[in-house]
This record gives C-alpha cells, structure tokens and sequence, in this order.
C-alpha cells in the first residue's frame, strides 16, 4: 500500500496489529509539526550539550540547578542539556498517584533558564516507576506490571500537561534511560503506551526513546511510533568506566590506550564505525532523528587517552549528523572540576576548567 501522512495519536490508535505490520513493511507516517524549524522525531539537530545531574537520584543530596551552568555553556555555544531525573523527588515510592508541586519547581527553573539562554532542555526519566538502570531495584516491574506501567504513564501526562504549549525546540522527554536485556516486544509496548499517553495531553511534543542494551541497539520496531531515538558513547567500557566503583571488575582493568587491545580485538575508529555507527545509520535512514544522549570518559583514564578517544567519536558522530549530550558538565565525567590529577586546570570563576576538553568538544 502507499505511503500515507498520519498523525501519530491517530495511528497509535490503531493498536498493536497495525504497527507491527507497518513496522515490517518498513513504510513510516510523518507527524505534523507546527512550524518548519521545530525539530521534529525524523531530523533532530546537531545540539551538543551537557547532562546535568542535579535530580539525577534521591541518594545524592538534592541541590537547585544553576543558573551558570546555562550562562556558560551559551557563552561556550553549547545548545542543550538532558536532564536525568529521579522521580521520587517530587512522588513517594509508596504512592505513586502522589505528585508534589514542591518537588518539580527546581525542573521549572531550568526549563525557564534554557528558554533565557537559547538551550533546549530534554527531560528524562533516569529513575520511572518501575525501572531503573542502577541500584536499588523498584519494588514493581515497569515490563510486566500494569501499576508500574500507569504509574509511569502518570508521570510523563503530568510533565505533557505542565509544558503543554512550549515548542519543541525548547523542550523535548526522553522516556525511560537506558532499557537494559528487555524482551523488545515489551519494550515496545511500553513505549507505546507512554506515547499515547503524552499525546493525549500534547500530540505534537518531541518524544525520544533510549535504544536497547543500555541504549546501544536501535529498535526499528518503534518507527511506527514516530519517536526519535537516543544510543550511547561509552564504548569500549575499559576505556570509559576506568576504575569506576560501580563497575564491577574495573578496579583490575589495565590502564586503557587508545586504540585499545580488547583479546584479539582492537577498539578504534573503525571498529566504532561499524559496531555503534552503521546500524544506527540503518535506522536512520527509516527516517528517524538519531543523537547520543550520553557519552564520557570517567576521572582515572589517562588524559591524553580520554582526548584522543573522544576525538574520534566527535568525528564519527558529526559525520552522522548526530548531535550528543555530554555525561556531564561538572564533576569526574565534565569539562569542570572533573579530580583528574594529570590535567593543569585552569582557573575559571572559582572553578577548575579541564581547558583542552573544552576546547576539544567546542570543534565538533
């Protein structure tokens, strides 16, 4: 059959049957955008930025965002910043139907500072009722659990309603961070029901999905649903994740290169290319919006080596025409006050500036 334009509420109303046989054939619908320079789920923009990890989780002691950090990375010309949340800020664990006003007001502040300072601001639930990629486990499932699943959906028809009518190129949900070994289907089920649930509220907002395994596949099942999708830039983990204390085994890697000697692999460019590139090439081309929603090298892996890694990514994504949001902007994985200790920090407005990342990222 042809190719037809229809909007995504009327086609998720059509259920399960009708998208999974669209899915197959590979054909896609197109929403309607209200206007031309909107970023839209099939042409994202090269944003680079920065997550910012304020109400990343309750475990660390809640703090305001900044305005600086905004004012910054203008002046930097830096465009954007992802927002991992955490949403037991604002509803307790054992009342999920519970959202308090008190607990969003510092999500208000940035979305306003992002709005001053010409960054769009993209929400995503790094904590959901019912799913977390890191410890402690939520007491119900997201992928099997109806109450989890409605809970979550409670969650995004809040944020759809509370910013109903900003534009897209404000403001955007990236839905659930970093899907782990999920059965595709069940993913996909979720994902389908927190959409319909967001257009119920506002049709026409940008919506972004996380890719499977940790966001490094894509899902071509979700085209149908007319959302983007966000991969990762952590690859290979020895080099990233160094002696990250959260990473069991880390303390007893070698001390990363790049390239990098993996068994009788060698992690470069090419090996990037083929692995984390093409195959998000091949959903691009199905028309989808693609961007790395998070990328870094922790605190302990050589300077030098961070560089030139990251150099290599930088390259390989702007060939994409990827855009890529940083993990993170201040502390062991930013530009900022990173603890390095082989790096001559310069001294920036009472902070220490990792000068040659900067100046490094600013090119691409």
């Amino acid at each position: 059959m042809p190719e037809s334009k229809v909007h995504r509420r009327e086609f998720l109303k059509r259920g399960a049957g009708l998208a999974a046989a669209v899915a197959a054939s590979g054909a896609r619908t197109h929403g309607v955008c209200a206007e031309a320079t909107e970023p839209t789920f099939d042409k994202l923009p090269r944003w680079r930025g920065f997550n910012l990890l304020e109400r990343f989780t309750v475990q660390w002691e809640a703090k305001p965002y900044q305005q600086q950090d905004f004012e910054w990375m203008a002046e930097w010309g830096f465009d954007f910043v992802r927002l991992p949340l955490d949403y037991r800020f604002w509803t307790p664990q054992e009342n999920w139907t519970e959202i308090r006003e008190d607990g969003l007001e510092a999500v208000d502040q940035a979305v306003e500072w992002g709005k001053q300072y010409g960054v769009h601001v993209c929400l995503n639930l790094h904590r959901t009722p019912g799913y977390c990629v890191n410890p402690p486990k939520e007491p119900k499932d997201l992928w099997t659990d109806e109450e989890a699943l409605e809970a979550s959906a409670r969650q995004w028809s809040h944020f759809a309603r509370r910013y109903k009518g900003r534009p897209n190129r404000e403001i955007s949900f990236n839905l659930i961070n970093e899907p782990a070994r999920i059965r595709p289907e069940a993913y996909v089920k979720v994902v389908r029901h927190l959409v319909n649930t967001i257009c119920e509220e506002d049709p026409d907002r940008l919506v972004i999905a996380d890719g499977l395994n940790w966001a490094r596949t894509p899902v071509p099942a979700l085209v149908p649903l007319e959302v983007a999708q966000s991969t990762r830039g952590y690859d290979p983990m020895q080099l990233t994740h160094y002696r990250a204390s959260w990473v069991s085994g880390a303390d007893s890697w070698e001390e990363p290169t790049w390239p990098m000697q993996e068994g009788q692999k060698v992690w470069d460019s090419d090996r990037l290319r083929r692995e984390r590139i093409e195959p998000w090439k091949r959903l691009q081309s199905r028309g989808v919006g693609v961007m790395v929603g998070e990328w870094g090298a922790f605190q302990h892996t050589p300077h030098d080596v961070v560089l030139a890694w990251m150099r290599d990514c930088l390259e390989l994504w702007k060939d994409a025409g990827w855009g890529w949001a940083m993990w993170c902007f201040r502390s062991s994985f930013g530009i900022l006050d990173s603890g390095r200790n082989d790096v001559a920090y310069e001294n920036f407005r009472g902070h220490k500036l990792d000068r040659a990342m900067l100046e490094l990222i600013r090119r691409y």
